[in-house]
């Protein structure tokens, strides 16, 4: 998503974090995106993340059962931070090029993704399939929320219009 090609030798550390600006529905975004990795020795720090995440990307391989049965177990920690009954999240079914090493079944994503109560989408990093899309929806997902929470007031003036943009953090 940030650099446009797949990166082959991807060796996920504690964190990796990075900065997109974009255009999205013609308005300014912001992205500060948070790649945890999902990585289970670095518990601890992931409710900190969750505190300041404005949406979150629920990405699990389609070739590995075990991150997706771990999905249910971080929505429900992101909720119980959030002190929330629903938020902005994506279910993002990740690696769906390599059909011959599939565990888990598109039609499982979608009924997973509807008991959550979330959107989902199946991506592949490698051949850039869903890439920005899912992180596109993911920011429309979280404008819809906040204009819920917070409905807008009268229209903004031109010069408060060009300062307002969206400040994303997407783990």
């Amino acid at each position: 998503f940030l650099q446009s090609y797949f990166v082959t030798d991807y060796d996920p550390t504690i964190e990796d974090s990075y900065t997109k600006q974009c255009v999205i529905d013609d308005r300014a975004a912001r992205l500060d995106i948070l790649d945890t990795a999902g990585q289970e020795e670095f518990g601890a720090m992931r409710e900190q993340y969750m505190r300041t995440g404005e949406g979150f990307l629920l990405v699990f391989s389609v070739t590995d059962r075990g991150s997706f049965e771990e999905i249910y177990k971080f929505q429900r920690q992101i909720l119980r931070v959030k002190d929330r009954d629903e938020f902005p999240m994506i279910l993002i079914g990740n690696k769906a090029d390599l059909d011959h090493q599939r565990q888990v079944t598109q039609e499982e994503g979608q009924q997973l993704a509807r008991q959550l109560k979330v959107t989902y989408m199946e991506a592949s990093a490698k051949i850039r399939m869903n890439v920005d899309q899912a992180f596109h929806e993911l920011v429309r997902v979280i404008r819809k929320f906040q204009e819920q929470e917070c409905p807008p007031s009268p229209e903004p003036t031109r010069k408060e219009k060009d300062k307002k943009g969206c400040h994303c953090v997407i783990f």
